[in-house]
């Protein structure tokens, strides 16, 4: 009988255009992966390795969850979130900000961060953060700047490798990295890498969604609790998620089963 990642390494090359997985055992460190080193077009994911380096920039005292930002009537965009819907202009917080921005990944919240804190700072932190190849190059919505070719991209396995020192706790710092796994695991939008576990199962993920992507990155705590970084651009978006169903069901009954 074949192994789960046999068959999940079998399966995921038969999918036409860009698809990738990063899995690691966080228990045993056994580490494998397909396309896991190339670079992606993010949709949501790189929500996860901004929220990163807003807690690298709180934990030196150089930004505040208590800070507040405005988004103005015209800097509204849609797509996923609540912020839209809000009347007139909207102050919130920085930490009001992050919570919606990977909660509901809400991309009005996620844009006035970007405005914040620039570009510039962002890639910089981005790099210190061990983030080579994942970039958040440009707001959602951006569409003079897309039509340029500048893009936001991420690397399975630098989402899987941050998400590891996150469990560690040693991303950043331990308050951070359980302040952010804490968030995570709060996440809304379940149905690729909870597709096929019991609801609630408890996992720390982001997702990223568009016509033509489909993202899940997460920790999936089973017994022996595994990273999964699901990767996808191409024609075939909604028979990819339901590859990321199946595929995480796989690798949840071999580490421990899915009973709480």
């Amino acid at each position: 009988m074949m192994s789960a990642k046999e068959r999940i390494l079998e399966e995921i090359k038969t999918f036409p255009g860009q698809s990738g997985i990063y899995y690691q055992n966080l228990e045993t460190g056994e580490t494998w992966g397909y396309g896991e080193k190339d670079h992606y077009l993010a949709a949501s994911i790189v929500k996860l390795p901004l929220m990163a380096a807003i807690l690298l920039w709180k934990s030196r005292g150089e930004t505040s969850f208590d800070d507040t930002v405005t988004i103005r009537e015209n800097q509204k965009i849609p797509g996923c979130g609540a912020v839209q819907f809000l009347n007139g202009d909207v102050t919130l917080t920085v930490g009001e900000l992050c919570k919606l921005m990977i909660v509901i990944s809400d991309s009005c919240a996620t844009n006035a961060l970007f405005r914040h804190y620039g570009a510039a700072a962002i890639h910089d932190a981005f790099l210190e953060l061990g983030l080579i190849g994942t970039q958040f190059n440009r707001e959602y919505w951006d569409e003079e700047r897309e039509k340029r070719g500048i893009n936001n991209y991420f690397v399975p396995e630098e989402m899987g490798r941050l998400l590891q020192r996150m469990y560690d706790r040693t991303l950043v710092d331990e308050e951070s990295s359980a302040w952010l796994e804490s968030i995570l695991r709060q996440q809304q939008i379940n149905h690729k890498l909870g597709g096929k576990l019991p609801m609630d199962f408890p996992m720390a993920h982001k997702t990223g969604d568009e016509e033509d992507k489909a993202h899940d990155v997460g920790i999936v705590f089973t017994k022996s609790p595994f990273i999964a970084c699901f990767a996808y651009v191409g024609p075939d978006m909604q028979v990819y998620e339901d590859f990321i169903r199946r595929a995480a069901r796989m690798l949840a009954d071999e580490n421990g089963g899915v009973e709480i």
